[in-house]
């Protein structure tokens, strides 16, 4: 690959016209890649989680039972590639056999991708990595986890809410993690006017996985089949 200014250069504005160029050209080349290597892969479902979860804890289960209900329902699981539960989450799909993607972003501090996404995907720039996520995928599935956790489901909702995306279920596995920020929705942006009531409307909070798996597919259901793709059972 062409050196190109990294991206810390490119937000701090530390770069010169030339170089700005260049670096679109990367971005522009880190899509390419990304649309390549997945081509053809349709209605995958996204999960989410915290990369800090070690395999001994009980989300960790969580994250592999997750990825393996989707996987076992016929659906691609994708995630960020990382450790903890989006580890889980791969690991859940590849147990039963099913296709387990890792869009990995590379960090200084980051490990290497887990060893149960059987597709990695690269990515130096996180906007890149985001659109690739909603693009590929037919639903997210947030379990508990941190900034970017919260940065994924928050994208989501926005490009809903503005009419950037439709018929796409969100949901949150985990009532006791996730219910105090469906209050917060609720007590503080709505009763603030900042968002409208049905805007909630827009998430699902459950722990039960067949609820989980019947949003998905009442969404999914809409949507026309890929030419020779599997059909989601």
């Amino acid at each position: 690959m062409i050196p190109h200014p990294t991206e810390e250069q490119f937000l701090a504005g530390r770069t010169s016209a030339d170089e700005s160029r260049e670096w679109v050209d990367s971005v522009e080349h880190e899509f390419e890649h990304a649309f390549a290597t997945l081509n053809g892969l349709r209605s995958g479902v996204s999960v989410f989680g915290s990369a800090r979860i070690a395999p001994d804890h009980p989300w960790y289960a969580l994250g592999v039972e997750v990825g393996r209900r989707i996987a076992e329902a016929g659906y691609p699981v994708i995630t960020g590639g990382g450790p903890g539960l989006m580890q889980a989450a791969n690991r859940g799909a590849a147990s039963v056999g099913g296709r387990s993607i890792g869009l990995a972003i590379e960090l200084p501090r980051e490990e290497e991708p887990n060893p149960y996404a059987d597709t990695v995907v690269p990515f130096e720039h996180f906007f890149v990595r985001k659109t690739v996520f909603v693009r590929y995928s037919c639903a997210f599935v947030a379990l508990p986890g941190g900034f970017g956790t919260l940065d994924e489901l928050f994208e989501a909702l926005t490009l809903i809410q503005t009419d950037k995306l439709h018929d796409f279920p969100v949901i949150l596995v985990g009532t006791a993690f996730w219910g105090p920020v469906a209050e917060w929705l609720r007590t503080t942006l709505v009763d603030a006017g900042t968002i409208s009531p049905h805007d909630l409307d827009l998430l699902t909070v459950t722990d039960d996985l067949d609820e989980m798996l019947r949003v998905i597919r009442a969404c999914v259901e809409c949507h026309t089949p890929p030419p020779g793709g599997v059909v989601p059972r």
